[in-house]
């Protein structure tokens, strides 16, 4: 059905679906509330290494990821990769469970301006002025949260800066993200598995069995969106699938609000407008500076078979 669209619509299709998946995670694990944090985390990561197992096998693509382990240096980064993903998740899991969902989603709107910022600390890359009016924008964000609260955002900038390291060290390995979700889990299986001994089950077969479907369920609820970011990412320019980022924590916002009912107040909002200004500045500064690169590659390619031809 979908070879009936171009690739564009197709990769469109596919990361709208990842992100809409990834956006209504809160309904999948407000379900699980009679279920302690940390059981649901060592849970995620048991059900996500049989799931992503299983897609790696039937892909033909297991043999291949499983000789990954013997190699010290990439193990090594998976490990750091392992401990923020896991952090990520953790506070995720821990904060739609405790009604806290609404900040979940100001952490993942301010995650592309805390890859600015990691940019520019960790990788050395010069930032422009629309990126650095977006992280004024951020700061000025939390400034606002932290005079109405009289505190600092944790659970927002704690997603933000977990993911946003995360990312940042994935990004020194090329790995595809399925076979790196699979070493991910594995790093984190023994002590998921010691922590499942430990609280003997971690409230598996104690809830009903509706609860041990969605228990098992989350390796799959994890592995899917993954699946269809991957195809995604392969037919879509980076500017266009960054475009479509912006649905996961929009949709984490509607459900917070209208589905949960957390309140959304005055300086909350004043919080989101200021974010979503500064994304708005890195956003479109990003898709110039994308289509100068391929009117550059356009005039470089044409000079190039010019040269040819004399």
């Amino acid at each position: 059905m979908l070879s009936k669209f171009s690739n564009e619509q197709r990769g469109t299709l596919l990361g709208v679906t990842a992100y809409l998946i990834w956006g209504f995670a809160a309904l999948y694990w407000v379900q699980l509330q009679v279920v302690d944090t940390r059981d649901l985390l060592a849970h995620r990561v048991l059900w996500t290494v049989i799931a992503v197992l299983l897609t790696l096998l039937v892909a033909g693509r297991l043999t291949a990821t499983l000789r990954l382990l013997r190699q010290p240096r990439t193990m090594a980064i998976m490990a750091a990769a392992a401990v923020f993903s896991a952090a990520n998740w953790g506070i995720f899991i821990w904060a739609v469970t405790h009604e806290q969902a609404t900040e979940a989603a100001l952490g993942y709107f301010l995650l592309p301006l805390v890859n600015v910022v990691i940019g520019l600390t960790v990788f050395g890359e010069r930032i422009d002025v629309a990126q650095k009016w977006g992280v004024a924008f951020a700061v000025a964000a939390v400034a606002v949260q932290v005079g109405y609260s009289g505190g600092l955002p944790l659970v927002a900038l704690s997603l933000a800066l977990t993911f946003g390291l995360y990312g940042a060290i994935r990004k020194g390995i090329a790995i595809e993200s399925m076979e790196g979700l699979l070493l991910e889990a594995l790093i984190m299986l023994p002590f998921a598995i010691g922590w499942l001994i430990y609280r003997d089950g971690a409230g598996f077969g104690v809830h009903g069995l509706k609860i041990d479907l969605l228990l098992i369920g989350a390796g799959f609820y994890s592995a899917v969106p993954l699946m269809t970011y991957v195809a995604a990412s392969r037919l879509l320019p980076l500017t266009a699938l960054g475009l479509v980022f912006y649905i996961g924590p929009t949709a984490q916002l509607i459900v917070a609000v209208w589905v949960f009912g957390e309140p959304l107040v005055p300086a909350q909002m004043v919080a989101f407008g200021l974010v979503w200004i500064g994304l708005v500045l890195v956003t479109m500064d990003g898709y110039r500076r994308a289509r100068r690169a391929r009117r550059l590659a356009v005039v470089t390619n044409n000079q190039t078979d010019y040269s040819k031809g004399d």
